[in-house]
């Protein structure tokens, strides 16, 4: 329970999603040659929902609609629990845990399905089509690009085990299949996060917020936490299992992993600065051609050693 609420779970990943909240404004307002927001920020927007009101349509369940939003925060916080801090899981390691970390990746997305399609308003039910047709394009390249990590390691699906090969070995980025696959779980992980140039779900000049434009006050808050936390964990996974390797000391680690996680968060920021929004059907068929190409080129290099 303490894991869950305080490290690695809901408040250090609520802290450094919020950091990496910030970072991310901050550097989008730096490209777009603007100052940014202070570093506090994010918090402030998280306390400025709690204290508005929480309106609930009078069509949804009201259980179900306040619900969500909990269920999607404490999937992420369980994932930080299951991928741990820097260079271990915060848990004993168990067979299969990483296939556990990739059903946890996909409830927040589900959790908003859900949301906008109890809500009953015409423009998240939208939100609710186009978020599920992402989720059907991008989940394949996703797997697909993480089985690469599997194949390399000689079939270890423990993310522990995973890692431990890279350190005995060498990161898998810096192979042909490797950096495919990393490429590829990028892109994924962009859309992921509803990020542009795949934020057709909540795409404000068009739906107005999608999927959440009926959520308000401390649910829509904790939606926004779930954004956050995401922000910081999904990076921190897919650094483990592409680009791991040990420093030898609890300090060198950190560090190296915090300039490895801001290199990847860069590569966040660059693609949805540099991107326009894209239509539904450009982006299922962007992942079904493209990036389902890369992934599957990954595989197959993978398995002949490249």
């Amino acid at each position: 329970m303490i894991d869950f609420l305080f490290f690695p779970g809901l408040l250090f990943s609520s802290v450094c999603g919020m950091l990496a909240s910030f970072i991310d404004r901050k550097l989008t307002a730096r490209i777009q040659w603007r100052k940014g927001p202070p570093l506090l920020q994010p918090l402030y927007d998280l306390v400025k929902l709690f204290g508005k009101e929480t309106i609930i349509p009078a069509q949804a369940s009201k259980a179900l609609f306040l619900l969500l939003p909990l269920i999607s925060v404490s999937a992420v916080a369980l994932f930080a629990i299951l991928n741990g801090v820097i260079v271990k899981s915060s848990v004993a390691p168990f067979s299969g845990d990483l296939f556990v970390a990739i059903y946890l990746m996909i409830v927040p997305a589900v959790c908003l399905i859900l949301a906008a399609g109890i809500s009953g308003n015409p423009l998240a039910i939208v939100g609710a089509s186009r978020e599920m047709k992402l989720v059907l394009s991008y989940e394949l390249p996703f797997i697909l690009a993480l089985l690469v990590a599997v194949i390399k390691s000689h079939g270890e699906i423990v993310i522990t085990g995973i890692m431990s090969y890279q350190a005995y070995t060498a990161p898998f980025l810096f192979s042909l299949s490797g950096a495919l696959a990393f490429l590829a779980a990028i892109i994924c992980l962009v859309a992921k996060l509803g990020l542009v140039p795949f934020d057709a779900a909540e795409a404000e000049q068009e739906i107005i917020a999608g999927v959440l434009v009926e959520y308000s006050g401390f649910s829509l808050a904790m939606f926004k936490l779930s954004k956050m936390m995401m922000l910081f964990v999904y990076p921190m996974f897919l650094i483990k299992l592409f680009w791991h390797n040990a420093c030898g000391s609890v300090i060198g680690d950190v560090m190296v992993f915090a300039l490895k996680y801001f290199v990847v968060l860069l590569i966040i920021v660059l693609i949805r600065n540099t991107n326009p929004r894209l239509r539904i059907d450009q982006s299922v068929k962007f992942f079904w051609t493209y990036v389902f190409g890369i992934s599957l080129l990954a595989v197959i290099f993978a398995f002949i050693g490249l």
